[in-house]
């Protein structure tokens, strides 16, 4: 029998066993290039991959403030004691009462007051369309659908009338008030399409101090038309009347 070397044994023994695949490494003793060696080999080959980035745009829609407005029957008004002519809201034009107010709790009845003299005068109603007190608290006056009346020598016909409540050649009004203003200016900036440059005080149409020194001042310098306009391009004004028992309750707290 032809003799069996030991390399050749262990051969016999891999195909046996069905071990292909194996690498089988030269002992010490033995010559390398009398060695077979089975391996596997495995080529990787980097993926390439493309990321394609879409730009996102997002729209962020910001609330409106909201103004809170006390309706005519919340502080009391008469009803109208004639029938209201109609205009067209083209300006807003400020305008003061002229009295100083030192203790806020008397605006609801300030008002009811203004309203008894000017339909003593013949008007049909309080002469202005809203009221703003001290504390920034907001009253419907006259619709304003309605023009205002006036004891100087300019139509009010086209003009979106607020009044403060006070007297601003004495006093100096409370930024509550002024924000108050502002939102309401803003508001109607958008109801009648009017634009922010219209904001005037009464003086700039007739011969009086009205809107007080104070106020006028913030007119002439542009910074209530700058926070109005600020605050339409930050969302707007909603306006909210407060009806039946919130009002009264609204009411009963001013003059508590």
């Amino acid at each position: 029998m032809e003799s069996v070397t030991r390399r050749r044994f262990l051969w016999m023994l891999a195909g046996a066993a069905g071990l292909s695949g194996w690498a089988f490494w030269r002992l010490p003793s033995e010559d390398p290039a009398d060695v077979a060696v089975a391996s596997t080999t495995t080529s990787t080959t980097p993926a390439t991959s493309t990321v394609t980035t879409v730009p996102v745009t997002t729209t962020i829609t910001i609330p409106p403030v909201v103004l809170e407005v006390i309706e005519r029957s919340g502080w009391g008004a008469r009803a109208a004691t004639a029938e209201y002519r109609t205009h067209v809201i083209e300006r807003t034009t400020i305008h003061h009462t002229a009295v100083a107010l030192t203790d806020n709790r008397a605006a609801p009845a300030r008002l009811r007051g203004h309203q008894a003299y000017h339909q003593e005068q013949g008007w049909p109603d309080v002469a202005y369309h809203f009221s703003i007190d001290r504390e920034g608290n907001v009253y419907e006056a006259r619709p304003y659908t309605a023009p205002g009346d006036t004891f100087t020598n300019y139509d009010p016909a086209g003009h979106f009338l607020p009044v403060l409540e006070g007297d601003y050649t004495e006093q100096q009004p409370t930024e509550a008030q002024v924000e108050s203003l502002v939102r309401l200016l803003s508001w109607a900036a958008s109801e009648f399409g009017v634009a922010t440059e219209t904001i005037g005080g009464h003086r700039d149409y007739a011969a009086t101090t009205c809107p007080g020194d104070s106020v006028y001042a913030l007119v002439a310098d542009g910074s209530i038309r700058q926070r109005v306009d600020d605050r339409i391009e930050s969302g707007g004004v909603e306006m909210v009347v407060l009806r039946g028992d919130a009002a009264l309750a609204r009411v009963a707290g001013i003059e508590a």
